[in-house]
């Protein structure tokens, strides 16, 4: 295999015509610049200078690996310039994965941060409501919403974003509308409307939290997400329950309030591969992903998000 540096050598030798210049050039000592030549030629089995008055000139076999030496150099420069665009976070792909209440929330803000920063990035972002057990469908960052014990997988780390109280959305007119919180075991007897199709670990919460107040939420509508429902609330159809962050964006006619004894909770988490954490895209992603869980913190509560974990060092909630 030939030695890349010396074919460096080697062309600045044909370039200048003569081993001084090179060396000059270079910053070598001549005897170096004679050296990488020499080795060189032993390498490839070639004559490749001859002598010229004064100085040197390449063989026609010498040319000849000139032209190929000038074809590698360069491609091996491309190379340089896109490991150093890489560990810059200049150009690449960054995936993120989000469930979408945090999508309309949060990932504009994400999305204009990182694209301004580092325009030569791809984003691939997916919409997805839960963890994928299979490695390959796992994002680079993925913004979820699971148990607070929740563990890393191996090779990712877990950076806690928010706890996301739920709230009771109510129409305007609705005798409960006008308090400060409400106990959950009031909304036994309401006409409740679901709002969430996947049966994921939010509406498994929720369930959780009527069962300890006493009752099974009673759904009289099923709706398919957030919007929806909340729509049918202010169309006056019954009530949803839901997190804060769902009820950001409510229709008018409509009221949130805080329910108590129990209040159910969601933990919104951000998983990060070990791989990527230090990419300035990725610290990029995860700063605005604190300053809007920061922005978006609970009733009552400062908001402020915890410390980002360093990659490496996974953490329970």
């Amino acid at each position: 295999m030939l030695d890349t540096h010396r074919l460096r050598v080697f062309r600045s030798v044909v370039a200048s015509g003569s081993v001084q210049a090179a060396a000059t050039n270079l910053g070598y000592t001549p005897s170096a610049v004679s050296q990488h030549v020499t080795a060189l030629a032993r390498e490839t089995g070639l004559t490749l200078f001859e002598r010229a008055g004064r100085g040197l000139r390449a063989t026609p076999a010498g040319l000849r690996l000139a032209e190929q030496a000038d074809l590698v150099l360069a491609r091996i420069g491309e190379a340089e310039a896109v490991v150093a665009d890489l560990r810059a976070g200049r150009t690449g792909t960054l995936s993120v994965a989000y469930f979408a209440s945090v999508g309309a929330a949060w990932l504009p803000r994400v999305v204009h941060r990182v694209t301004g920063d580092f325009p030569g990035v791809r984003l691939d972002l997916r919409l997805r409501e839960w963890l994928p057990d299979d490695p390959n469908d796992r994002a680079d960052v993925q913004i979820a919403v699971e148990r607070p014990d929740f563990a890393a997988w191996p090779d990712f780390s877990v950076t806690h974003l928010l706890d996301d109280p739920y709230v009771a959305v109510l129409p305007q007119g609705h005798p409960l509308a006008g308090r400060a919180e409400i106990e959950l075991a009031e909304l036994a007897g309401e006409r409740w409307i679901d709002n969430d199709f996947a049966r994921g670990w939010c509406r498994r919460n929720l369930v959780e939290a009527c069962t300890a107040a006493g009752f099974r939420p009673p759904f009289h509508v099923e709706a398919h997400d957030y919007p929806t429902a909340l729509a049918f609330v202010a169309a006056g159809i019954g009530l949803t329950v839901l997190p804060t962050l769902g009820a950001a964006r409510r229709p008018p006619g409509t009221c949130a309030v805080p329910l108590v004894r129990p209040t159910p909770v969601r933990s919104i988490l951000a998983v990060v591969r070990d791989a990527v954490a230090q990419a300035p895209p990725v610290r990029a992603a995860l700063a605005e992903l604190q300053a809007a869980a920061g922005a978006a913190g609970p009733p009552g509560g400062d908001g402020a998000p915890e410390p980002l974990s360093p990659a490496g060092a996974p953490r329970s909630r």
